[in-house]
């Protein structure tokens, strides 16, 4: 399963850091995508959307404002879910996700990797 984490960052104290590094300790195959340039691990941060394929979830580390440049973006990559970390639900990007049939949780990638349900 790819992931594609939106809001990456490669400060340590970061949440997006951590759940970067986990997902990348359970096998999962990570792309990124953050403001600035970096790296975690083996995963380069991009900066630009690229249109990444085959992507099963995206975990979302963005506040709800600044998600909205993002809505369009991540319908066009048709993934299997959206996770929204605490602090990134967004009731406006709920509504579009469900308009385009793309489920969505408002879950901890952190939680769920650490307690097998990702």
């Amino acid at each position: 399963m790819k992931t594609l984490v939106i809001g990456a960052s490669d400060h340590p104290e970061r949440y997006s850091f951590l759940a970067v590094n986990s997902l990348l300790r359970n096998n999962h195959e990570v792309v990124a995508i953050g403001g600035h340039q970096g790296t975690i691990g083996n995963v380069n941060i991009e900066t630009e959307k690229r249109l990444f394929e085959d992507i099963h979830t995206v975990s979302l580390y963005l506040n709800p404002l600044r998600q909205k440049e993002y809505y369009d973006y991540v319908i066009g990559l048709k993934p299997k879910r959206v996770l929204f970390n605490p602090g990134t639900e967004n009731p406006e990007f709920f509504e579009i996700l469900i308009q385009n049939n793309i489920p969505f949780e408002a879950a901890c990638t952190l939680v769920l990797l650490s307690t097998n349900q990702f």
